[in-house]
């Protein structure tokens, strides 16, 4: 499988994340994590529902 790399504006904004949570708490950033994580789990089951209508 072809390995996808980030475009140029995606690193830069991850740059500017990486930044930003320099300054927030660890139990702040444990939760936002989870967030990340749950949001992630949502775009998969779109992109599955997706896969099956096509």
């Amino acid at each position: 499988m072809k390995q996808i790399e980030l475009t140029l504006e995606q690193q830069f904004r991850l740059q500017m994340y990486a930044e930003q949570i320099k300054s927030i708490s660890e139990i702040e950033a444990k939760k936002l994590l989870v967030e990340v994580m749950r949001q992630n789990m949502v775009k998969d089951n779109v992109i599955k529902d997706l896969m099956r209508v096509v």
